[in-house]
């Protein structure tokens, strides 16, 4: 069972699940309270709109899936995709690692649900300055997008050891 459960697990999973909880209540508070739907775009500083856009396909909205298997295959790839990253955080020792992890995996879930309930996930977040426009995103991708760069600072600037005393040669 050490595969399915390490020290770290629930850190990592604790952090899915308030990723997810947090990305499904601002996505139901948007479509059905604040109706971002019926409102079209909504300025809220000279660089930030608030807009309704479902996106069928992943990032930055490419793979677009117009087909029930498409929208399918997308969801399996989520939640194996989540599997993996359970089992890897059974194996990890870092706590930044475990957040990371946790923070890919809620957002991950996150965009699978939406795909089950309304067939395509929805984004509200638009950035945009001097003329240029960013991708429009939600709460699970902003997670999943600090998820990697953790990652990578890990990778990178994490986990190295000071060599106290090499052994000569």
């Amino acid at each position: 069972m050490r595969y399915l459960w390490g020290p770290l697990s629930p850190l990592g999973l604790g952090v899915a699940s308030v990723t997810l909880i947090l990305d499904q209540a601002h996505k139901a508070w948007m479509l059905y309270v604040y109706d971002i739907g019926a409102k079209g775009t909504v300025r809220v500083t000279p660089f930030l709109d608030l807009v309704l856009v479902w996106n069928q396909g992943v990032s930055y909205g490419m793979l677009q899936q117009r087909t029930e298997l498409g929208r399918f295959l997308l969801i399996l790839f989520a939640f194996a995709a989540a599997i993996a990253l359970a089992v890897w955080l059974a194996r990890i020792n870092s706590r930044l690692t475990a957040i990371c992890i946790g923070l890919i995996i809620g957002g991950a879930i996150g965009n699978a649900i939406d795909r089950i309930l309304y067939g395509a996930v929805a984004d509200f977040f638009s950035f945009h300055a001097f003329g240029y426009e960013w991708y429009i995103f939600n709460i699970a991708d902003t997670a999943i997008v600090a998820g990697v760069v953790g990652l990578l600072y890990e990778s990178v600037f994490g986990g190295h050891k000071k060599v106290s005393n090499p052994s000569k040669m």
